[in-house]
């Protein structure tokens, strides 16, 4: 089992930055795949970014490569996304997922953490 606690959301201004972090409560380095997902209000849960648990392998959703980037620092079972130039549209509930690499689906999740950007 592997808990996971999302941080660092917040109301921003567009054009602005946030860091969401994600603590996991036990080591995920060489074993787990490491994403962010969001939901806006009225839509369905969608796939922002991930990270093979060395980081040689990213991925990101379309609209925010080249603004957002996903990091993690295994030695504290800690993973990041850093979100720059924030729109409106990138408003919404981030959550933190975790999946070990042989398996299809991300099986543990955070709570979510509420990001809101304003116009």
């Amino acid at each position: 089992q592997v808990q996971l606690v999302e941080s660092g959301g917040g109301l921003v201004q567009t054009g602005g930055s946030l860091r969401l972090s994600c603590a996991a409560s036990r080591r995920t380095g060489s074993t787990y795949t490491m994403a962010w997902f969001r939901q806006a209000p009225g839509k369905e849960r969608e796939f922002v970014a991930a990270s093979s648990w060395n980081s040689g392998y990213t991925s990101y959703l379309d609209s925010v490569k080249g603004r957002f980037t996903i990091s993690r620092d295994n030695a504290k079972n800690t993973v990041y996304l850093q979100m720059n130039s924030l729109k409106p549209e990138d408003t919404a509930v981030y959550y933190c997922a975790a999946r070990l690499a042989t398996s299809p689906k991300y099986d543990y999740w955070g709570q979510g953490t509420q990001v809101t950007v304003s116009s």
